[in-house]
């Protein structure tokens, strides 16, 4: 059964970070091939059968995951983990090797590694098992567009998902019939904008009554997260002619969690 393109790209990037052990090293493309199906054989095979019969130095992807294998070597291309060349003996495809971002990348430097969506997806997941859905479902366009290198459109999509959380909040807090009254003025805002104001300008009032985990780098990771996504995401979503560059975004990408989980700390309290 063929391989989704995520789970070809997650498996290159286990090889590229040495967490798969491979019979060559992963310098030039056909071996990174190999190595990409020695892992995918690693996944697939059943418990039992970790130690299978095919070697390492005979693995091999099957036409259709080869087929999409070449988008996804050609991609981390585009995206600058990777670059073409060895050395000066070996300048040119199919060596290549990882590039200073792709360092970091597969160092696991990066807290939030929004190259690889389905990893990003499991960590935040990890994190704040309560994500909703429809949040998730507009981080993971920002992150795919973002690696497709459509910064706008990714941008526009976080902002999105930060605002659907903070709208989440404020849904959770008028069900509660202990919280619902204190916070009522905010609903009557039009804008969001507006009920973010009243809401921070409430919350301030609040905060000693807050548990301590819920008040740790709670200005920071609320109100200064939301303004600086929301900032970007209004300069991106009008015809403003402002240049979202992407290692601006790529800081929004690694924002976004910190402000999603001190917000679900909210919800639980205020529930």
């Amino acid at each position: 059964m063929p391989h989704s393109y995520e789970e070809l790209r997650t498996a290159a990037f286990d090889v590229l970070a040495r967490r798969v052990r491979v019979a060559y090293d992963p310098s030039q493309y056909r071996h990174l091939t190999i190595g990409v199906a020695t892992a995918l054989l690693e996944r697939d095979a059943p418990i039992k059968q970790q130690h299978h019969s095919v070697s390492p130095r005979d693995a091999s992807l099957e036409s259709e995951d080869a087929n999409t294998f070449l988008e996804v070597f050609w991609d981390l291309f585009r995206q600058g983990i990777i670059t073409l060349g060895l050395d000066d003996s070996n300048p040119e495809f199919p060596w290549f090797h990882l590039t200073a971002l792709g360092e970091r990348v597969v160092a696991g430097e990066d807290a939030y590694f929004v190259h690889d969506v389905s990893g990003y997806e499991k960590r935040i997941v990890k994190e704040i098992p309560k994500i909703d859905p429809v949040t998730l479902l507009y981080l993971k366009e920002a992150l795919q567009t973002f690696r497709s290198g459509c910064v706008l459109s990714a941008t526009v999509m976080l902002g999105v998902a930060t605002e659907h959380t903070f709208l989440l909040l404020m849904e959770a807090i008028d069900r509660s019939t202990t919280h619902q009254t204190t916070f009522a003025s905010v609903s009557k805002e039009r804008t969001i904008l507006q009920k973010v104001n009243k809401f921070r300008h409430i919350l301030e009032q609040q905060t000693k009554a807050l548990p301590s985990e819920v008040k740790e780098d709670l200005d920071t990771n609320f109100s200064g997260i939301l303004s600086i996504i929301r900032n970007f995401r209004n300069q991106s979503g009008h015809p403003s002619g402002k240049i979202i560059d992407r290692e601006q975004a790529y800081i929004l990408l690694q924002l976004f969690p910190p402000y999603c989980k001190k917000m679900h700390q909210l919800m639980d309290f205020y529930a």
